[in-house]
């Protein structure tokens, strides 16, 4: 089987854009379409063509190229069942458990609202990564504009009992911002402490924090540690159920 190729390319301010592509089958997708020109020109310089679209949810910055690219390029469209009504010109519904045939290549999708009701993610099981939009981002997780901190919780638990080795692809460049929250309820993190000197050194340097892996945010990324002690010290939680360490976390990244 041939590997799964992956580009990735800024769009709009702080998207990221994702061409995956497998040379024997000839075909490539798009993880969400945040911006048309940048995918186009990115299909360009790789002399690939679209033939699908893969849209986590229905918000404008991954969805809003779905309709020109479709119409340039004859492209299938694939997005979650729960939010169909939403998504431009979606072709074919999918949700828990579907799996989505890409050449040789299977993504099973996972449902992790929280962001949005209906939100997906497409785990690639046998090339070791997974498109997870906006529910997960490198030390960071979504807002919750459409979900609970219980909805968000489980969504996150489910990517969090993904392969440690899997390499997580997020659709925002958020990672500096976020681990200058996360050392203020994860101080005594060393490991955190020395990534975010790293993504510092990185950004400084123009280079990009994604894609990153299950096991480093496991370590690192303050949301996905609701039950570690040292988090819940810092909030005055100990003992706390994990759902409202979360809660408190996401709120008080929400005015930080």
């Amino acid at each position: 089987m041939a590997k799964l190729e992956i580009h990735q390319f800024p769009c709009l301010a702080d998207n990221y854009g994702f061409l995956i592509h497998d040379a024997d089958a000839d075909v490539t997708a798009c993880i969400d379409t945040p911006e048309v020109e940048p995918i186009r020109a990115a299909l360009r310089r790789k002399g690939w063509k679209l033939t699908h679209i893969l849209n986590t949810h229905w918000h404008p910055d991954h969805a809003g190229g779905n309709v020109a690219l479709r119409d340039e390029t004859g492209c299938q469209i694939i997005g979650p069942a729960n939010e169909q009504d939403k998504i431009p010109s979606l072709e074919r519904s999918v949700g828990e458990g579907d799996v989505v045939e890409f050449g040789p290549h299977r993504a099973v999708v996972l449902d992790v609202p929280g962001h949005t009701a209906g939100h997906i993610a497409y785990w690639f099981e046998d090339d070791g990564v997974a498109f997870v939009g906006d529910t997960l981002f490198a030390l960071g997780c979504g807002r919750l504009f459409e979900g609970t901190p219980a909805q968000m919780w489980t969504s996150l638990g489910k990517l969090m009992k993904l392969p440690t080795e899997t390499r997580v692809y997020c659709a925002h460049e958020y990672t500096q911002a976020n681990a200058r929250f996360a050392l203020t309820v994860d101080p005594n993190n060393a490991e955190l402490v020395a990534r975010a000197k790293e993504i510092d050194d990185k950004r400084a340097a123009g280079e990009p924090t994604v894609p990153t892996t299950i096991g480093l945010e496991l370590r690192t990324n303050p949301f996905l540690r609701a039950e570690a002690a040292s988090l819940q010290e810092t909030l005055r939680m100990v003992g706390r159920d994990p759902v409202e360490v979360f809660a408190e976390t996401r709120k008080r990244k929400d005015s930080f």
